[in-house]
């Protein structure tokens, strides 16, 4: 458990649980304690204890993956607030959702406002959540690569997401990601400027690192 973001307005915790220390971020509103929990990896428990003292609103999910997952049933049966996903991700989670998240959807909790982006490549229904200056990331991006592919078209599908809905953000974005550090934009356009200056093996997918793939 890490505070990884908080000033006057807000705060954001990062709770790494589960096989694959996946990372669940929980995002407050200082001024009125209105709180959402975004992915639900495992430990139901300490992901409830964590959001004590806060006024829960929605549960908001990242993309359909198990490890991101695994506590979704339980919490969602304990704390009793809507469920949001990205339609195209939503046939796979294990709960249906309440709401279904859209490309420039904005979300008010307490007094601020999340921003959706829809990035596919991950997965077809990737979203990434923009609160003030942060991003939480899920597995759209991480320090130095997109997230993993299963395919050349999803790697494309992914490095356009990145560009065209992230990139375009200011340099001195934070980036929280589903799993591991969190990186900021300068360093992640900065890389990506040498891996797009390069050729590429047109089978190209998988963990593909913008240094060295």
């Amino acid at each position: 458990m890490a505070i990884v973001a908080k000033d006057d307005s807000l705060q954001i915790e990062k709770v790494t649980l589960g096989p694959s220390d996946t990372n669940a971020y929980i995002v407050v509103c200082r001024q009125t304690q209105a709180s959402v929990l975004i992915d639900t990896p495992a430990e139901a428990d300490r992901l409830l204890d964590r959001l004590k003292g806060t006024k829960p609103k929605t549960i908001l999910i990242t993309h359909n993956h198990q490890d991101h997952l695994g506590a979704l049933a339980e919490i969602y049966s304990r704390l009793k607030v809507p469920l949001a996903a990205h339609a195209l991700d939503s046939a796979k989670l294990p709960v249906k959702p309440d709401t279904l998240l859209n490309d420039g959807d904005i979300l008010s909790v307490g007094n601020l406002k999340i921003g959706v982006l829809h990035t596919p490549g991950h997965t077809p229904g990737s979203v990434c959540f923009k609160v003030a200056r942060y991003l939480i990331a899920g597995d759209t991006i991480f320090p130095g690569g997109p997230g993993k592919t299963r395919t050349p078209a999803d790697l494309k599908q992914i490095i356009e997401s990145i560009t065209g809905k992230i990139f375009v953000l200011p340099d001195n974005t934070p980036v929280h990601p589903g799993h591991g550090e969190s990186t900021v934009l300068e360093k992640e356009k900065k890389e990506f400027a040498l891996f797009s200056s390069r050729s590429h093996d047109p089978n190209l997918c998988g963990d593909v690192l913008w240094l060295s793939s």
